[in-house]
């Protein structure tokens, strides 16, 4: 009995010094190592958090010097210039030309109406004749109105043109030479356009002109006609 106390002493003492001298770091070391383990996802989220923030902010690149100079900076406004007066100029091409073909078709309606009137004359009574002669000034107004109209937008469009010339012209002063050449090609482009339909305008005149010249031909006809008899009626009495 004397001698299990004595073992149970010794083991119980043996127990308590690895405590204190095998145990006691055992655990501390135990207790860092979960420490460091929740301290390093910390860690990481601040370094991914650093990395991103230095992402999202912009870096300034270094400008080259001549971006900067004062040809650049010319070369990019009348570029600009050039592009606004050419969108001008394209908007009162679309404007004038739609204008001339209005007033043409006015005049080849006039035209139709004199051709008709022409061909009545001498077939029609005084009432008929009025009548179609009405509507003859009506469309004569109705072509005066569209060719006031196509007179004013011209006067915009040639305004336009001159402006899209100034501007190439000081583009190839400035050294922005494709500026310059789209610019001036955009303007031979837009005069060719409006050439034409005034060609189709002209033409749509000078027929107009011929239908009256024939509607005053047929009525020093007509005229003529109703005189004869008068003449030879007066001479018989003579």
């Amino acid at each position: 009995m004397a001698a299990l106390r004595s073992w149970l002493s010794r083991s119980v003492s043996s127990f308590f010094r690895y405590r204190r001298g095998v145990g006691v770091p055992a655990e501390a070391s135990f207790r860092r190592r979960c420490f460091s383990e929740l301290v390093r996802p910390w860690h990481k989220a601040v370094a991914v958090g650093v990395g991103v923030t230095l992402c999202a902010v912009p870096i300034a690149q270094k400008s080259e010097p001549h971006a900067l100079s004062n040809d650049a900076l010319m070369r990019r406004a009348v570029s600009l210039v050039t592009d606004s007066t050419s969108t001008f100029l394209s908007q009162t091409t679309y404007a004038l030309i739609e204008a001339i073909t209005e007033y043409t078709k006015a005049v080849y309606t006039l035209v139709s109406l004199y051709r008709q009137y022409t061909s009545l004359l001498g077939k029609m009574n005084s009432q008929e004749e009025d009548e179609v002669w009405q509507v003859i000034i009506g469309a004569r107004v109705e072509m005066t109105s569209k060719q006031q109209e196509y007179l004013r937008l011209e006067n915009t469009w040639m305004t336009a043109v001159s402006l899209s010339e100034m501007a190439a012209e000081a583009a190839y002063h400035t050294g922005a030479d494709q500026a310059s050449i789209t610019a001036r090609n955009h303007i031979q482009l837009v005069k060719s356009q409006v050439q034409e339909v005034r060609q189709l305008s002209q033409k749509a005149e000078t027929k107009l002109a011929e239908a009256q010249t024939e509607e005053l031909r047929q009525k020093t006809q007509e005229a003529d006609d109703r005189a004869e008899p008068e003449q030879e009626a007066y001479l018989r009495e003579d």
